[in-house]
């Protein structure tokens, strides 16, 4: 065949549309020709040769592709397997530090009703008190409920406690006592006449 229908074969089989790639195959005598003829089983030859060197190729790619998607996707499991580890234990941490907090708001709550308890029962009692002198019943425990250490006892604070804190205490009692905080009138009057008594005891 002629080198005009030989470059036509070469086009149609793919492997290269540019004349001058098929001239400079010809001088470099990767295909036989003679003028303007060339060898057909060298053609067919060269022809199958660039054929397996373009499938050569493309599978060498194509593994170099896979190579790199592989690393790709490994280097994805690990970030992700590292992030799920850090999560959980934040999460971890999490649920201490709630477990934590849950033990001290019932520790405190346990605490606050028992003060409120306490604080009751001794309002309670220096209601009683005060209605027992209210009514004139028997004196005798009268020495003993203005002494220091029963008001301070009633008070609840220590044997230790000071004047000053005595006072506070009963500011305390006089304002929660105050008919204008829902207080009682007579509860009031009470605390306030031991109040006057305490202070007056205490200047002398």
């Amino acid at each position: 065949m002629n080198t005009d229908q030989a470059f036509s074969l070469l086009k149609e089989a793919g492997i290269t549309d540019n004349i001058e790639t098929f001239k400079q195959w010809l001088r470099e005598g990767k295909i036989k020709a003679t003028g303007f003829t060339v060898d057909d089983k060298a053609l067919i030859r060269f022809m199958k040769t660039q054929t397996k060197l373009d499938k050569d190729q493309i599978i060498q790619q194509l593994k170099l592709r896979i190579k790199a998607k592989d690393a790709e996707i490994k280097g994805l499991e690990d970030l992700h397997a590292a992030q799920s580890k850090v999560l959980i234990q934040q999460r971890d941490k999490l649920y201490n530090e709630i477990g934590l907090l849950q033990i001290e708001r019932n520790h405190l709550k346990k605490e606050t009703i028992n003060l409120l308890k306490e604080n009751i029962e001794l309002q309670d009692e220096l209601i009683a008190l005060k209605e027992k002198f209210f009514k004139g019943e028997t004196n005798k425990d009268a020495p003993d409920s203005f002494s220091s250490s029963d008001i301070r006892q009633k008070l609840g604070l220590t044997k230790l406690a000071i004047d000053k804190d005595v006072i506070t205490a009963y500011k305390e009692l006089l304002k929660k006592a105050h008919p204008d905080h829902g207080g009682n009138e007579k509860l009031f009057h009470y605390i306030k006449t031991d109040f006057d008594q305490f202070r007056s005891n205490s200047k002398d």
